[in-house]
């Protein structure tokens, strides 16, 4: 089967496609067909070498998102084939990354396409879908307390906007200009701009500083002030600062939800009622993996990059 990967970090020029051996699945496992493997930061991180891949061997391949059909089943599997699923994947883990024509998968890393989206949208949802619920699950907020989100433009912000309000939390983002439509139409409470002076434009909202923090820009340090003594702080990129003030530092590992089929489910549903918007930037053979990776590395690409196998 065809992948894409590399054998030495570096720039996007180092993805290439190789072919190496068709897996199949062991029990519990399925094997999906992938059609789509949606191109997020995680995967340009791994592809630059910022990710320890120990007692794997090249090529790596990156990825954390893919949706396709199962066409082959391991032994007391539930799935059967020619369901239309997706799926995350652990570029780190026993079966690696995405970007390939075959992904094995347990049987609880899957869930159902949701109905009505196509498969380079549903591609789009299980890795940051899962951020997201783990972020508000370990922030414990109730209704009404006061979410602030940085980074609210880009997919993971997207999803923690619509989740937090779909809880009833109030939630102020921010956002550039050209994103400012986009924001609102996510149902934030408050829009500020975006920038490194963000948490004094949540001040002016919140003088005594909001409940909780998801630094989706990352922000760190100059994110922090706009949370209150005592508050809580999400970050993505593993932040191991202390901004003092009682405030506790949530770390947010998404390989935590490798076997949350459940989770995955609820998301699917989520979709289905309109809670959650799912939002394809453009799709890319998968032999323009690198072109993915340079365009998502220049900035200002909004939803998600697809692969397409």
């Amino acid at each position: 089967m065809r992948i894409i990967g590399v054998e030495q970090f570096g720039g996007p020029e180092a993805l290439a496609v190789h072919e190496v051996p068709e897996p199949h699945p062991g029990p519990g496992e399925v094997r999906i067909r992938v059609r789509a493997a949606a191109v997020s930061p995680t995967d340009t991180v791994l592809r630059a070498g910022g990710q320890p891949m120990d007692g794997r061997t090249p090529p790596f391949v990156p990825g954390m998102d893919a949706a396709g059909v199962v066409d082959e089943v391991g032994e007391g599997s539930r799935w059967r084939p020619g369901e239309s699923v997706m799926a995350i994947a652990l570029p780190r883990g026993e079966h690696g990354g995405a970007y390939a024509e075959y992904l094995i998968a347990p049987d609880d890393s899957v869930a159902r396409v949701p109905e009505g989206a196509d498969l380079a949208a549903a591609s789009t949802l299980p890795m940051n879908g899962l951020t997201a619920l783990q972020i508000l699950e370990v922030l414990d907020l109730e209704p009404e307390q006061v979410l602030a989100v940085t980074g609210a433009a880009g997919t993971l912000g997207n999803y923690v906007v619509e989740l937090a309000k779909h809880e009833g939390l109030t939630v102020v983002a921010d956002a550039a200009d050209k994103d400012l439509e986009l924001v609102e139409s996510l149902g934030a409470d408050h829009v500020v701009a975006r920038g490194d002076d963000v948490a004094a434009r949540i001040r002016e909202f919140f003088p005594d500083g909001v409940d909780a923090l998801v630094d989706a820009a990352v922000l760190d340090e100059k994110a922090a002030p706009a949370v209150r003594d005592g508050g809580g702080f999400a970050t993505v990129r593993y932040w191991d600062g202390d901004p003092g003030r009682g405030i506790t530092v949530h770390r947010i590992a998404v390989p935590r939800e490798y076997r949350s089929g459940d989770k995955l489910d609820r998301l699917r549903r989520l979709v289905e009622d309109g809670v959650l918007s799912l939002r394809v930037a453009g799709t890319l053979p998968a032999e323009q993996a690198a072109e993915a990776h340079r365009l998502l590395e220049g900035g200002g690409v909004r939803g998600r990059l697809v692969l397409t196998f």
